[in-house]
């Protein structure tokens, strides 16, 4: 059990939260213990008290930012039953991810790990909450499937996440580029769906050329 008061927690959840919205608006270059306390609407002596300090304070703003991403999109990443569904709800999340400046923030946490060494590890770790939802899916929609057992869920899943992160920052300098490459991931979904539809004769052929293909 935690032994912080409800007064620190609350402080802290204003710390992060106003992390996150300087980083968004502000930018790395303008994100300190002074623009993060005033966003917050603190004391920024708080930011050394809770956190120790500005580069722990952001790496545990990018944890919580992904964290409460994560948990928005939960169920209805669970509710998805077909690879074509997916890449529908991964440009939902796109888009409002986009409007909500959170495409900015990852561009900015990116920007800034080189030069802060503790924001990488966490954007790797936000990252990843990300891949394990997604390989959650990609394992539960691939099951029985004529690629299954040719296709590493988890090597998939950071394809797929890999494949977003580079379509959002794309897409500020080439937004119909960006839209082509979701194009091609679409193409790809539509081509497993065809794939299922096969029946079994042409399904044993198709694995078979798969596993040639393979060796």
């Amino acid at each position: 059990m935690s032994s912080e008061t409800p007064k620190a927690r609350e402080t802290k959840a204003k710390l992060l939260e106003g992390a996150l919205r300087t980083l968004t608006e502000q930018g790395i270059a303008k994100t300190s213990a002074r623009t993060v306390a005033a966003a917050a609407g603190v004391n920024q002596a708080l930011v050394f008290y809770h956190f120790g300090t500005v580069d722990e304070l952001l790496a545990a703003a990018c944890r919580y930012g992904a964290e409460q991403a994560v948990a928005r999109y939960r169920e209805r990443l669970a509710a998805v039953t077909s690879l074509s569904e997916l890449l529908a709800v991964a440009r939902e999340i796109h888009e409002h991810e986009r409007d909500d400046g959170h495409v900015a923030l990852l561009g900015q946490l990116l920007a800034g790990a080189p030069t802060h060494a503790a924001l990488g590890p966490a954007t790797a770790a936000g990252l990843r909450l990300w891949i394990a939802e997604i390989e959650q899916v990609l394992a539960r929609l691939l099951a029985g499937t004529p690629v299954a057992e040719f296709v590493d869920p988890a090597g998939f899943a950071r394809a797929v996440a890999a494949s977003f992160v580079g379509i959002e920052l794309y897409e500020g300098v080439d937004a119909p580029g960006a839209e082509a490459a979701l194009g091609a991931l679409d193409q790809l979904a539509a081509l497993v769906a065809a794939l299922e539809e096969l029946g079994p004769v042409a399904q044993r052929a198709v694995r078979h050329r798969l596993r040639r293909a393979g060796r």
